[in-house]
């Protein structure tokens, strides 16, 4: 018997993810629809089949799988046809032979598993269930059409007057993540508390998720960049923070390290030194700051991103001149994995909001650290 907390966990579930329910109901439907009353098909397969397969897949790659799909059934189609007059409908050899040409013909072509599986499972359709015969071939592949073109749409609605807001939201989430995780880091050693600080390694860890989501955001957002024709300005701007989750990255795997270093540092004798505590809470406001400027530069506030930068800037130097204080002959191994990891993140988050080049970033920060100029 189910427990109450299953129920509770599969209503978060559900509350968490609704949109896609009821932008694949709403698109299947309305697909069914178009193609019933539009085109006259009374038996309307591929239309919801179609709308269902482009929005199963990742945002950003909808409009290439919606063009993947309406050439498979397309392809599948053909091969149906063909095979159907040769060996004739519902036998053992053809559905063999119409499965083999089909997935051959695709896999020969360079098509996608997506268009491999849809050019098979139409063909396979049409031999089985529904026999193809020339007045209703073209049907199908409108149907196709028809689905593909209703999920494009449904796909875009929610984010039809600001396409770049999931990515933006998306932004924060990932520079909160790495806040937090710095503020667990630094409140643990702040308390000595080993539990805790293996618990803000177990939250730095989950955080390369939140990259693998925000690629996945860019992709999505260039996706509605470019089927909104006034929105094609943004396109240089998003191209300038694509670039940019490269260093979030490398970010990401710093303050990874940091933590786990700090986990080893915990369980060192002897007391933790309040700068340090003090620095990796300067750092955090680093982190938030450089994610705030990045969402405003999204939104087209110039100015409130530089402010933001500079923040960014000013925090990142100052909590590398604290561990650089701290960085002295003789200091454990695990304090010199945390310094190195600071300046490392300072490092990124710089080159992430700032126009400066690499060459001058490293400069900047090595100073701060009171490393000799090169």
């Amino acid at each position: 018997m189910l427990r109450w907390g299953w129920w509770r966990d599969a209503a978060g579930r559900l509350r968490q993810g609704w949109l896609p329910v009821v932008e694949a109901t709403l698109a299947a439907t309305v697909a069914w629809m178009l193609a019933t009353r539009l085109v006259g098909h009374p038996q309307p397969f591929f239309a919801p089949a179609a709308a269902l397969i482009v929005l199963g897949q990742a945002r950003g790659q909808r409009v290439r799988r919606a063009v993947e799909v309406v050439l498979g059934v397309a392809a599948g189609v053909l091969v149906a046809d063909l095979v159907v007059q040769a060996l004739g409908p519902r036998t053992t050899w053809t559905v063999f032979t119409v499965i083999l040409l089909t997935v051959a013909l695709a896999v020969a072509i360079g098509a996608s598993s997506v268009s491999v599986v849809q050019a098979a499972v139409s063909a396979l359709y049409l031999v089985v269930v529904s026999p193809p015969t020339e007045s209703l071939v073209p049907f199908r592949f409108v149907d196709a059409l028809i689905g593909g073109v209703v999920a494009l749409v449904a796909s875009q609605l929610v984010d039809v007057r600001r396409p770049l807001a999931p990515l933006v939201a998306e932004f924060r989430r990932t520079f909160d993540g790495m806040a937090e995780a710095l503020e667990e880091v630094a409140a643990a050693l702040a308390d000595r508390d080993e539990a805790a600080a293996l618990a803000a390694l177990d939250r730095a860890r989950r955080l390369d998720a939140g990259v693998e989501r925000l690629r996945t955001a860019v992709l999505a957002a260039g996706e509605a960049l470019r089927l909104h024709v006034r929105r094609h300005r943004h396109i240089g701007r998003l191209r300038t923070v694509d670039a940019s989750v490269g260093q979030i990255d490398y970010a990401v795997r710093n303050v990874r390290v940091l933590a786990r270093a700090g986990v080893t540092f915990n369980r060192l004798p002897g007391p933790v030194p309040a700068e340090l505590v003090a620095a990796l809470r300067v750092l955090a406001e680093a982190v938030r700051e450089a994610g705030a400027a990045l969402a405003a530069d999204l939104d087209g506030a110039d100015a409130e991103a530089d402010r933001h930068a500079e923040r960014a800037d000013d925090a990142a130097l100052a909590a590398v001149r604290a561990v650089g204080r701290l960085f002295t002959p003789g200091q454990t191994l695990p304090l010199a994995v945390i310094v190195g990891q600071v300046r490392a993140t300072a490092i990124d988050l710089l080159r992430g909001v700032r126009t400066d080049d690499d060459a001058a970033v490293l400069a900047r920060v090595d100073e701060a650290l009171g490393l000799p100029a090169l």
